[in-house]
């Protein structure tokens, strides 16, 4: 019950019709965040704003083409950003100059404008670690500062599973329980997908709980069925393409600064979960620009910005199955459902308590990497300049809810509480005495850490 199991970096072993489970699992992971975001920024554009079809679509191909410029090593998934929230909400309430006298959904392709030019800055800080190499950057991120952001990207995303599972705690807290029994005394196939028969015997359950008269806590009703009843088996997602403004660009471009810290802070989980060096092979250069342009092509047709999504991350953790060829196969079927519009409104109508309490599972996970970065890289507490950069991070990242809003040019500008947290992170431990962090010197905190310019286990002793 209690042994470690195998890591499985190659899934054909298992079988194609295992592969093709684990791959439904990573979507079922992806899926109720990814299509969260379409759905708050049509309440800003009062149903105008961003089509579900779409976002899943591009979260799929972003996916792909992530894959393909790195190399096809990297086990991450690509989902619809949380951060460009506030800048969704500030153009879709823009009433000067040209916005004046536009419709809400006027106002939608300058925003997916902006997302362009935010994902084009990914391949300039691309190029920039290209040129002066990984290891001069990572030098500036060592673990006291890469660990607590790591800490704080799963910490940040504890209310929304806590709000999502108290919708209707005893269904949150069945697919808990069913999430923590398959893993720890599941056996075969069913101890790597936990996540998945989470969500399948739970929505089982609400199934039978609506059936019986059962409502949420609020009285709503646990499913709604009505939106299945009107949609198209097959449908075109309703793209359509973005328009630059310097206002809206001003709004959505500095957001980038929040999702490449947190890229670097995504791709250094996976790197430790899956106990590889993605930041030097295929590189931090190669991730930014994979994650860069699937922001981009996504914003130029009408879908939100991407990001690696830390809910898959978990599921690597859970799994142990760190094959990519895996998230692959979930990158297809999110684009197969997002011209399915049946089959996306059924999904749809996961209840959220079923997503909190798998929530409570994925989130902590993630957290619980940064905790162990720290531990294994022996992150020196007793230095009072340590524990300043970490309690800044940990305070910034956690304590700024709602970020930070400044005006420049008369556009109101929002920073995330983690594009805060990194900020801050960095000054502090480049500007403080003692950024004596060098890689090579604890080999195997670093093999860990995934930041090791030397992989293996025995060389680092």
């Amino acid at each position: 019950m209690g042994e470690k199991r195998q890591a499985i970096y190659d899934a054909s072993t298992l079988g194609k019709s295992k592969m093709l489970i684990l791959g439904l699992q990573h979507m079922f992971a992806m899926f109720g965040a990814t299509i969260l975001v379409p759905i708050l920024v049509n309440s800003y554009f009062h149903g105008e704003g961003l089509s579900v079809q779409v976002t899943l679509f591009f979260a799929g191909v972003g996916t792909l083409l992530f894959h393909l410029f790195a190399k096809f090593k990297v086990p991450a998934f690509l989902g619809s950003s949380f951060a460009f929230l506030g800048g969704f909400a500030t153009i879709a309430e823009l009433n000067t100059g040209k916005f004046a006298n536009m419709t809400y959904g006027e106002k939608l392709p300058y925003a997916c404008g902006g997302i362009v030019v935010a994902g084009l800055m990914y391949l300039l800080l691309s190029l920039f670690i290209k040129l002066v190499g990984v290891k001069k950057v990572m030098h500036f991120l060592p673990p006291v500062v890469t660990g607590p952001i790591i800490i704080c990207i799963g910490l940040s995303l504890a209310p929304s599973a806590v709000s999502n599972a108290a919708v209707n705690p005893l269904l949150a807290v069945i697919a808990l329980a069913i999430v923590i029994i398959f893993n720890i005394w599941g056996k075969g196939i069913w101890k790597i997908v936990p996540i998945l028969m989470g969500v399948v015997i739970s929505y089982l359950v609400a199934v039978v709980m609506h059936l019986a008269g059962m409502t949420n806590l609020d009285g709503s009703a646990i499913l709604d069925f009505a939106p299945i009843a009107s949609a198209s088996f097959v449908g075109l997602p309703p793209f359509l393409f973005a328009k630059f403004d310097i206002t809206a660009i001003l709004v959505m471009a500095p957001i980038a600064i929040a999702t490449m810290m947190e890229h670097v802070g995504d791709i250094s989980a996976i790197s430790a979960t899956t106990g590889q060096n993605f930041l030097e092979e295929p590189g931090l250069h190669r991730t930014l620009w994979g994650d860069g342009l699937a922001t981009a092509l996504a914003g130029m047709f009408g879908g939100p910005a991407n990001t690696t999504y830390g809910e898959n991350t978990g599921v690597l953790e859970l799994s142990k199955v760190y094959d990519p060829k895996v998230v692959r196969i979930a990158a297809v079927y999110a684009i197969v459902v997002s011209f399915i519009p049946k089959v996306a409104d059924v999904i749809g109508t996961m209840p959220t308590a079923i997503i909190g309490g798998i929530s409570f599972v994925l989130y902590g996970m993630i957290s619980a990497i940064g905790v162990r970065n720290v531990v294994e890289n022996k992150v020196d507490f007793t230095k009072s300049r340590n524990l300043i950069v970490a309690a800044v991070i940990l305070v910034t990242g956690l304590g700024f809810s709602n970020g930070l809003t400044f005006t420049v040019g008369g556009t109101s500008i929002t920073l995330t509480s983690l594009a805060l947290a990194a900020i801050f992170g960095i000054a502090l431990n480049a500007i403080l005495p003692g950024n004596d962090y060098n890689f090579g010197e604890n080999l195997k905190g670093d093999i860990n850490r995934g930041v090791s310019f030397n992989n293996t286990e025995k060389e680092a002793g």
